[in-house]
């Protein structure tokens, strides 16, 4: 025994041989002693490990949302009036408590539009989904003058429902063309506020959401093009939400 250099070791060792009350093989229960005080050292440090990843997975997200909004970065809501905004179509937008409102009265779609056109940008804001209507941020789009029909966009999914792909990207009469890993599905805080960012760098479209990446995805077509920004309330009359802290930094060159 006083080969064993870990003093620790030598302790439990000299500890447990002691305590051995078996006649027949007196380090049988020395054995059994060590077996179950590595056990417990193994699973203490198992524990520790998945703690420790838990913390840092933790601070990686508060770092992610911090975002240090230069002179570049310009707020598209005032958080007064709609002033920089277009209302397309027959939905409730308005602002109260300092957010904008977006209410379905009818079974249409609604947009909240920015009067400029982006083509390059970064873009943040928080939202907070108050019913189970599907939302979402329209990018690159263009409207059939006069109606609520969108021509060109690919939108930004908004859905508080767990699995319904927030953050992801869909196309209208294309469906689905690119979604968050599976994992990623209960980054949405279904009833609080959700911090997003959105990046469009050409053809390329990079989500966050509550400061994690949620998708990182390059289209093979179209090229990039110019359009509105809109935040969208489904069709159905379901729709709820709150938006606020809205604001873009175009990378336009």
């Amino acid at each position: 025994m006083r080969a064993v250099h870990n003093p620790i070791a030598v302790v439990a060792v000299e500890f447990c041989c002691s305590k051995s009350d078996d006649a027949t093989w007196p380090g049988r229960a020395c054995w059994l002693r060590l077996q179950k005080l590595a056990a417990i050292r193994w699973t203490f440090l198992v524990a520790m490990l998945i703690q420790s990843a838990v913390v840092c997975n933790v601070g990686y997200v508060q770092a992610q949302t911090s975002i240090s909004y230069g002179p570049e970065w310009k707020s598209l809501f005032n958080g007064r009036d709609l002033d920089g905004w277009v209302k397309i179509g027959n939905e409730k937008w308005i602002v109260e408590d300092g957010a904008i409102y977006g209410e379905g009265i009818t079974q249409e779609y609604g947009y909240l539009a920015t009067a400029k056109e982006y083509t390059d940008f970064d873009m943040s804001l928080r939202f907070k989904c108050e019913a189970d209507g599907n939302s979402g941020v329209y990018i690159h789009t263009s409207f059939e003058p006069g109606t609520a029909k969108v021509t060109a966009g690919r939108q930004i999914e908004i859905d508080r429902t767990i699995g319904h792909h927030t953050g992801g990207i869909y196309g209208d009469g294309k469906g689905w063309i690119a979604w968050p890993a599976p994992e990623l599905e209960t980054v949405i805080r279904p009833n609080d506020w959700n911090e997003m960012l959105i990046q469009v760098q050409g053809r390329r479209y990079i989500t966050h959401l509550n400061g994690v990446k949620m998708l990182d995805f390059t289209y093979p077509s179209p090229e990039a093009r110019s359009g509105v920004i809109a935040l969208q309330l489904h069709s159905g009359g379901e729709g709820r939400m709150r938006f606020k802290d809205i604001w873009i930094r175009a990378n336009d060159n």
